[in-house]
C-alpha cells in the first residue's frame, strides 16, 4: 500500500496491522525511545492548507521519532498562497524526491488527486467532510486500551455527524473491527444515508446513550456550518450536550472520546472532559504512536520510492 487516504479503504487485517504497531511503537516512547532509526533518511512534508494544532504537531513528532527529516509547510509558507496550484505545490516536492507528503485540504478528494499524481506516499489528515482516518485509528487503539477490544462494543457517536470526518472514519474504522455504532444529533446535523456507514441513528440522546461502552462526542463544526442549523451554542448543549447526568444512561465503566479541539460548555461540560471516564489526552497521547505506525508501515522496508 502506497498510500493512506481513507478507511474506506483498508480491510480489518490492515487495520489491525496498524494497531498491533502502534501498540508497540507506544511502549517504546514510553520507556524513552524517542530517536529511533526506523526511518533514517526519510523525508516527511506537512502540507497543510487548513488549521491544524494536535494532528500536524503529532505528526511532525511522529517522523522526528523514528528519525526522519520532517518538513513543515502551511499555507502562507507555501506558493499556493502566491497563486501556485496546489498541485503544482506537490508536484515541485515530489520532484525534490521527498518520501511522503501529509496533506489536509478544506475540499474533499484532494489528497486521492495528488496520490494519483506522485512517487511519494501520500497521507490523508483530514479532507473536508470526506475522511480523517488517522483519527480514527487513533481513537481505535483509545478504545483497545481502555476497554481490551474493539469488537463486540456499542459505540454511540454524539453530535455534528454532517460535517464530520471524523465521524465518517469512525463509523467505517469501528464497524470493520467489529462494534456497533449508534449516532445522535439535531436533525439537521445528521446527514440521510448515515446508515450506508454501517451505522444505527438514534431517535433520542437517551437511546444513543442507552448501554454505550463508549461515547464519542464531535465538535460542533461552526466553520463548516450555514447560519440556522442550531438555534444557538446555548441551546445546544440545554439539549444535546453530555453532561454528568446524561452520562448516567451509558454504562458505568464507559469512556468518553472526544477528538478535540473541545468546545467547552458546548457539546460537553468540563466535569465530563475532564473526568475520570475521559479519554480525551489518552487518545492525544496515542496520535503520535498511531502517526508513527503509519509511517513505518508506508516508508519502511519496502515503502514508497
Amino acid at each position: 500500500m502506497k498510500d493512506l487516504l481513507g478507511i474506506e479503504e483498508l480491510t480489518r487485517q490492515d487495520m489491525e496491522r496498524y494497531l498491533a504497531t502502534a501498540v508497540d511503537l507506544k511502549a517504546r516512547l514510553r520507556q524513552g525511545a524517542k530517536k529511533m532509526a526506523v526511518l533514517s533518511g526519510r523525508v516527511v512534508v506537512t502540507l497543510f492548507l487548513e488549521a491544524s494544532t494536535r494532528t500536524r504537531t503529532s505528526f511532525e513528532l511522529a517522523g522526528r521519532f523514528l528519525g526522519a527529516h520532517v518538513q513543515s509547510f502551511a499555507l502562507a509558507q507555501s506558493s499556493v498562497d502566491k497563486g501556485e496550484t496546489l498541485v503544482d505545490t506537490a508536484r515541485a516536492l515530489d520532484a525534490m524526491a521527498v518520501d511522503a507528503i501529509v496533506v489536509r485540504h478544506a475540499v474533499a478528494g484532494v489528497p486521492h488527486d495528488l496520490a494519483r499524481r506522485l512517487e511519494a506516499a501520500v497521507v490523508n489528515a483530514g479532507d473536508g467532510w470526506h475522511e480523517h482516518p488517522t483519527q480514527a485509528l487513533l481513537d481505535a487503539l483509545t478504545i483497545l486500551e481502555r476497554r481490551g477490544r474493539v469488537e463486540g462494543q456499542r459505540i454511540a457517536i454524539l453530535g455534528d455527524i454532517r460535517h464530520s470526518r471524523v465521524a465518517r472514519s469512525a463509523m467505517l474504522a469501528y464497524g470493520g473491527l467489529g462494534a456497533s455504532v449508534t449516532v445522535f444529533g439535531p436533525a439537521t446535523l445528521v446527514p440521510e444515508g448515515v446508515e450506508a456507514y454501517g451505522a444505527e441513528v438514534a431517535t433520542s440522546l437517551e437511546a444513543a446513550l442507552a448501554g454505550a461502552d463508549v461515547v464519542q462526542v464531535l465538535r460542533i463544526q461552526r466553520e463548516r456550518m450555514h447560519a440556522g442549523l442550531i438555534p444557538s451554542l446555548e441551546e445546544y448543549h440545554r439539549r444535546f450536550g453530555l453532561t454528568q447526568e446524561r452520562l448516567r444512561l451509558a454504562r458505568p465503566d464507559a469512556v468518553v472520546m472526544h477528538p478535540g479541539p473541545v468546545n467547552r460548555g458546548v457539546e460537553i461540560e468540563s466535569r465530563v472532559a475532564d473526568g475520570p471516564r475521559s479519554a480525551v489526552m489518552q487518545a492525544v497521547e496515542n496520535g503520535v504512536a498511531m502517526r508513527m505506525a503509519v509511517l513505518c508501515h508506508l516508508l519502511g522496508e519496502g515503502g514508497s520510492r
